[in-house]
């Protein structure tokens, strides 16, 4: 489906997780349950990329602030998933503080300064980037294009509210969010190929 159909789909998404979020900001824990199903999935990749293992003990704290604090929260289903990443990434921030650890560091060298153009691999990263083989690429990815490529395409943020999570300018996020799908593109397009080529050795 096209982008409009993409727009649709996030709309109703995000009209489902804000009138899940003003009914359990009156007291409503069933619809706490339905705000944490819509949003822990993504959120917790993302930490995932921050943290490694230690993900769904950073998820568990950061949800432990999110309830406690979410009677002071204004704003729409967009806005939830903006605060909650926020709060996500700054408990991740703490815990690798706290492990007096820096950040994984990244695999590859980050890439000239250069955007891609729209190509059909570069959809297929963004289309794919939810299983288990693009989450695995993405961690390997320098840390500024990971975090930008999960905010946008896992968390679903748009590019100001990804850019406020990560105290960044807009177009500083845009351009390492397409430099990592650039990256990811390749890294899939490279093991498309290696599949392709081991197949033709077992039929020969």
């Amino acid at each position: 489906m096209g982008q409009g159909g993409d727009a649709r789909r996030a709309q109703a998404y995000d009209a489902e997780l804000g009138a899940a979020v003003a009914r359990a900001k009156d007291g409503d824990e069933a619809a706490f349950a339905v705000a944490y199903r819509l949003v822990h999935p993504g959120l917790l990749a993302y930490l995932r990329t921050l943290v490694g293992d230690d993900a769904e003990d950073v998820a568990a704290d950061a949800w432990l602030e999110t309830a406690r604090d979410l009677g002071r929260f204004q704003g729409d289903g967009a806005g939830f998933r903006g605060w909650t990443a926020t709060i996500a990434r700054h408990r991740a921030l703490d815990h690798l503080r706290r492990r007096r650890s820096r950040p994984r560091s990244a695999a590859l060298e980050p890439e000239e300064l250069e955007l891609p153009g729209p190509d059909s691999t570069h959809d297929q990263a963004m289309e794919a980037i939810t299983t288990a083989r693009a989450l695995a690429l993405v961690r390997r990815l320098p840390r500024d294009q990971a975090e930008a490529v999960l905010l946008r395409v896992v968390v679903g943020l748009d590019g100001p509210s990804a850019a406020r999570v990560l105290g960044k300018r807009p177009g500083a996020v845009r351009t390492a969010a397409h430099r990592g799908l650039r990256r990811l593109a390749e890294h899939l397009a490279a093991d498309a190929a290696e599949g392709a080529g081991e197949g033709r050795e077992e039929d020969a």
